[in-house]
C-alpha cells in the first residue's frame, strides 16, 4: 500500500500531442460534432466529406475523414470507454398445456446487456469526476449545527453499509461504491404505440447528485431488457404474468451477475483522483415509478411497497411494520400463496433478484419518486381532477365547464418566462407528460384564484410548497419540519421522502424517475431515430457505445490537457434549456448564434453571479442621452442617467442631494441591447455539475415579430428592508452601456414596483406587487447598474374573481392588471428567493 501523502500514478502514457486514434484535434472535433452533436445522416456527412475533399484539392489537402464509414471506423477504434454489448436468451421452461401452446411460451427472450463490472470500473477511473466524488460516506452539518442531507454518502444508508462492510476483516477499511440501477418501459413511436424499449441504468452513487443530474456519464444504459407480449386472451393469465414477472428478476439478477463477487471480496480499482484503492460495490437505491416499484419488489398491484399498511387503508394515519427481505422469507415459509396475496400484499411465487445479493433489500432499496408519486401523480391526478370534480358538482356540469374555460384562459394568459412552458390551449390537453405536469404546477395556483374557495386554494398552496422544498437539494431537521407543516393531508407521501428517503439516501432529487427518463432521449430515442427501423436494436447498441467512446476520448483528451479550450470556446452550455455542449464567449453559457436561447445549464465549477448585456448591440438607436430620451418616449431619462452616474460616481451622496450632479453630455459610446445574461447558483434547477444556472432577460419593442416584451426582475439593493428577503421588482425598459472618462457602464432603465403589505398573501403564499407611479401619473422609473440585477422575475396577473376577456394574450398581461402575484413557483431557484 503506498503512504496517504504519495502522489498518483500517471494515467496514460501518451504525450499531450497523442490524438490517437484521430490524427489531430480537426479530426476529433469533426466526429464529435457530426456523430454527437448534430447526428448528422450518413449520405450526408458522405456530401459534406466530398464537398471538403473538393474545396482542398488545390492546396493538396484532404479532408479529415474519406466517408461515414471511415469516421465509424476510426470512432470504433477509440480504446477508452469500452465495454461491449453481449446478449443472453431466457425460455419458459414451465408446463406446457396439452391442446394449444401460446406462442409466448415457446419464444425466446433476448436480452441485451454489457457487464456492469466494467462500467462500474470505467466510471470510477473517470477523471471527469475528479473533485466530485465522494470516496466514503460523510456527516454534514451547517453552521447552526444541523445535519444536512445531501448526496447518497452524506445519508444513513451509506453509513450503515459502511459499519456492516468495516465489521468483516477481509472487507475492512475498503472503499464502499453504491451502484444503483433504474429501470423504466418507454415508447419510441408514439404513431404506432408499437416500438417499445425496456432499458436498464447503471448510477454511480459515489459521484454528487448534481453530476448525476447533468448525467456526465455517470448514468449508463447497462441492459436492454426484454418485454414478453402475447394475446389479450393470455394478458392475465397466471402462468403468463408469473413468467413476466420471473423474466424480469432473473434477467437483472444475471445482468448483474458479474458485481456478486466483488460485493463480498474487494477489488482494486482507480478513481477520479487517479489514486488506486481497494473497493467494495453494493446494491443502492432502485430508481423506479410505482409499478416498477410494485414489480421489483414482488408485492401486489396497489399495496405499498415498503410497508404492511393494508391496501384498503393506505390513507389511515396508523404506524405499521416495515417490509424487509427477511420478514417476506419468514412469511413466505409460514403462510399460503393465497393468504400472502390477500393479507400481506406479497406474490410469493417470484423471488426478487436482490436476493441474489449480500446486503440487498429491495424493500430498503426503493425510494420514493418525486416524478411520478408527487408531481404526476398527486398533482395531475388528484389535485387538478378534484378542482374540476368541484367545479361541475358546485356549478353543474354546463356551468362548470364555463368556469374550466376561464382557468384555461387565465393559464393561456401567463406572461412568457425562460424555460417555461407555453399553455396555449390552458390545461386541456388529452395526454400528459412529466412536463406538462410540472409546467403547470408552476402557474395553476393564480388560475385558480377567486374562482374557487379560498381552502382549495391553501390546500393547493401546501401541496405545492411540499414538492418545491422536498425537491431542494440539501435538506436538515429545519426543512424535513417544514415539509410536516406543509402537507400534513398528504402524510404517505411526506412519510416516503421525510422518513425513508431523505434521511436514509440524502436529497430526493438526486435519485428521482426523471434522471432516468431524461436519460432515454439519449440512449434509447435518439439511437432509434438514428436506425433505419429494421432490427433497431442492434443499431442502437452500436450508437450508444460510440457516443461513449467519443465521451471518454473528450475525457482523456481533457485529462492530458491535450484538448485544450480554444480563445473563442468555454466548457458551457449550447441551446435551450438544459442542453450542454461546448460554446463560444457570446455571453454566460451562450454559443454565438445562440442569442435567442432563454435558459440553460453552464458545465464547470461554481462561479460568482452576474448580468451581462447581449453580445451584439442594436442598430437604428439614437447614439445621444437625448435622442434616446426621445426614442424611447421617456422624458426623465436625461435626468435619470446623470442620478445613476452621480451615484457610481459619488457613492456617498445621498441620492436625493442634487449637487456634484454630472452633467450626461460627457457620456460618449452609448448602445442599446434587447436582452441581457443573468448567471446565477441554483443547483435545485436543471444546471451544470457547478449548480450554475443562465437565463435571459429582454426589453425588446418586438419578440419574435410580434409584440413587445419587458421581463421583470429580482434587484439587489443592498437594504435591509423586509419582505421578498430584501429583494426588490423591477420591469425592465432598456438595456444600455454608455462610457464616462473612460469607464464602461452597463445598465437597465426600470420601472419599479412596491410589495402590498408586509407577507405574502395568506392564501397562494405569494407575494403581490404593484407598479409605482409618481404623483403625475407617470412611471416611477430608474437607472441601475446591471449587477445590482440579480435574476429574471415571473409576474402573474391578479385576476380575483372577474374574467378575462376571449382572446386576451399574455404579451398583454405585465401591462393589463394592477397587482401581480410574484410566482415562486416558476422555478426552484426563485421558490427560495420569494418564499
Amino acid at each position: 500500500m503506498s503512504p496517504r501523502t504519495s502522489p498518483p500514478p500517471a494515467r496514460s502514457t501518451q504525450g499531450p500531442d497523442d490524438w490517437s486514434p484521430f490524427h489531430n484535434r480537426i479530426e476529433f472535433e469533426t466526429a464529435e460534432f457530426l456523430y454527437q452533436r448534430v447526428q448528422m445522416s450518413q449520405p450526408k456527412i458522405d456530401t459534406l466529406m466530398d464537398l471538403w475533399a473538393a474545396s482542398l484539392i488545390q492546396y493538396g489537402g484532404t479532408p479529415p475523414f474519406a466517408s461515414h464509414r471511415d469516421m465509424a471506423d476510426v470512432i470504433d477504434s477509440i480504446p477508452h470507454g469500452d465495454v461491449p454489448w453481449q446478449s443472453f436468451t431466457i425460455t419458459y421452461n414451465g408446463p406446457l398445456p396439452q391442446d394449444s401452446v401460446p406462442p409466448w411460451m415457446t419464444q425466446e427472450y433476448e436480452i441485451h446487456f454489457r457487464d456492469p463490472r466494467l462500467v462500474t470500473i470505467w466510471m470510477l477511473r473517470n477523471p471527469d469526476f475528479d473533485g466530485e466524488f465522494n470516496m466514503s460516506p460523510y456527516r454534514e452539518y451547517n453552521e447552526d449545527g444541523e445535519r444536512e442531507y445531501t448526496n447518497l454518502m452524506s445519508a444513513e444508508w451509506a453509513w450503515r453499509q459502511a459499519d456492516i462492510i468495516a465489521e468483516d476483516p477481509l472487507t475492512h477499511g475498503a472503499m464502499f461504491v453504491p451502484i444503483s440501477l433504474g429501470s423504466d418501459k418507454t415508447t419510441v413511436s408514439v404513431a404506432t404505440g408499437q416500438n417499445e424499449y425496456y432499458p436498464l441504468y447503471l448510477l454511480s452513487g459515489n459521484v454528487l447528485n448534481s453530476v448525476r443530474r447533468a448525467h456526465r456519464n455517470a448514468v449508463v444504459p447497462i441492459a436492454f431488457l426484454a418485454i414478453p407480449k402475447t394475446e389479450r386472451k393470455h394478458n392475465d393469465s397466471i402462468p403468463f404474468r408469473k413468467f413476466r414477472r420471473q423474466l424480469f428478476h432473473t434477467s437483472v439478477s444475471t445482468v448483474l451477475s458479474s458485481l456478486r463477487p466483488g460485493m463480498s471480496t474487494p477489488e482494486v480499482v482507480q478513481c477520479p483522483d487517479a489514486h488506486y484503492r481497494r473497493a467494495i460495490y453494493g446494491l443502492a437505491p432502485y430508481i423506479a415509478d410505482y409499478p416498477e416499484q410494485v414489480l421489483a419488489s414482488c408485492i401486489v398491484q396497489g399495496w405499498c411497497p415498503t410497508c404492511l399498511k393494508p391496501s384498503s387503508s393506505l390513507d389511515a394515519h396508523v404506524d405499521c411494520t416495515r417490509r424487509s427481505r427477511e420478514l417476506t422469507d419468514l412469511l413466505v415459509a409460514s403462510l399460503e400463496p393465497g393468504v400472502l396475496w390477500r393479507d400481506y400484499g406479497i406474490v410469493a411465487d417470484v423471488i426478487p433478484f436482490t436476493s441474489d445479493f449480500p446486503r440487498a433489500d429491495i424493500h430498503e432499496l426503493l425510494s420514493g419518486d418525486i416524478l411520478h408519486q408527487v408531481i404526476k401523480g398527486t398533482f395531475k391526478d388528484h389535485l387538478v381532477t378534484w378542482v374540476e370534480e368541484y367545479l361541475k358538482f358546485t356549478h353543474g356540469d354546463a356551468q362548470g365547464k364555463i368556469v374550466l374555460d376561464e382557468i384555461d384562459r387565465r393559464i393561456a394568459a401567463t406572461p412568457p418566462f425562460p424555460g417555461l412552458r407555453r399553455f396555449k390551449d390552458g390545461r386541456d390537453f388529452k395526454q400528459w407528460t412529466g412536463d406538462d405536469s410540472k409546467g403547470l404546477m408552476k402557474v395553476y395556483l393564480p388560475a385558480i384564484c377567486g374562482l374557487v374557495p379560498a381552502e382549495i386554494v391553501r390546500t393547493m398552496r401546501a401541496f405545492l410548497e411540499f414538492c418545491y422544498i422536498v425537491r431542494g437539494a440539501k435538506h436538515t431537521e429545519k426543512t424535513l419540519s417544514r415539509m410536516k407543516d406543509a402537507l400534513k393531508r398528504f402524510h404517505d407521501y411526506r412519510k416516503v421522502f421525510e422518513d425513508n428517503h431523505i434521511r436514509n439516501f440524502g436529497a430526493p432529487y438526486g435519485l428521482c424517475s426523471s434522471i432516468t427518463e431524461s436519460k432515454h432521449i439519449k440512449a434509447v430515442k435518439e439511437p432509434w431515430r438514428r436506425s433505419n427501423r429494421y432490427e433497431a436494436i442492434g443499431q442502437m447498441l452500436i450508437t450508444n457505445q460510440r457516443l461513449d467512446k467519443l465521451a471518454a476520448a473528450r475525457t482523456n483528451f481533457e485529462a492530458r490537457d491535450t484538448l485544450v479550450p480554444t480563445a473563442d470556446t468555454t466548457n458551457s452550455t449550447a441551446g435551450g434549456c438544459g442542453q450542454s455542449s461546448n460554446v463560444s464567449q457570446a455571453g454566460p453559457g451562450l454559443r454565438s448564434g445562440d442569442e435567442d436561447a432563454d435558459c440553460g445549464i453552464v458545465e464547470g465549477p461554481r462561479i460568482d453571479a452576474s448580468v451581462t448585456l447581449a453580445r451584439r448591440p442594436q442598430p437604428h438607436y439614437p447614439r445621444t442621452v437625448d435622442g434616446l430620451a426621445t426614442h424611447v418616449s421617456h422624458l426623465t431619462f436625461p435626468h435619470l442617467v446623470a442620478r445613476f452616474l452621480r451615484s457610481q460616481v459619488h457613492p456617498d451622496l445621498p441620492l436625493d442631494d442634487d449637487t456634484g450632479e454630472l452633467a450626461y453630455p460627457s457620456i460618449s459610446s452609448i448602445h442599446v441591447f434587447h436582452s441581457a445574461v443573468a448567471l446565477y447558483y441554483a443547483p435545485t434547477d436543471p444546471s451544470g455539475t457547478g449548480g450554475m444556472r443562465r437565463e435571459r432577460i429582454r426589453a425588446t419593442p418586438s419578440w419574435h415579430n410580434g409584440p413587445a416584451r419587458y421581463d421583470c426582475i429580482f434587484v439587489d439593493k443592498g437594504t435591509s428592508e423586509e419582505g421578498l428577503k430584501g429583494l426588490l421588482v423591477a420591469r425592465v425598459r432598456l438595456f444600455l452601456s454608455f462610457q464616462h472618462e473612460g469607464r464602461l457602464y452597463p445598465c437597465a432603465l426600470v420601472h419599479w414596483y412596491s410589495t402590498v403589505g408586509d407577507i405574502p398573501d395568506e392564501d397562494t403564499g405569494m407575494w403581490i406587487v404593484t407598479p409605482d407611479f409618481l404623483e403625475d401619473g407617470t412611471p416611477s422609473c430608474d437607472v441601475i447598474h446591471v449587477d445590482t440585477i440579480l435574476r429574471g422575475a415571473h409576474l402573474i396577473g391578479l385576476v380575483g374573481d372577474a374574467w378575462l376577456p376571449q382572446g386576451f394574450s399574455p404579451t398583454d398581461s405585465l401591462d393589463a392588471f394592477r397587482a401581480f402575484y410574484v410566482n415562486k413557483y416558476v422555478d426552484y431557484h426563485a421558490f427560495e428567493l420569494a418564499s
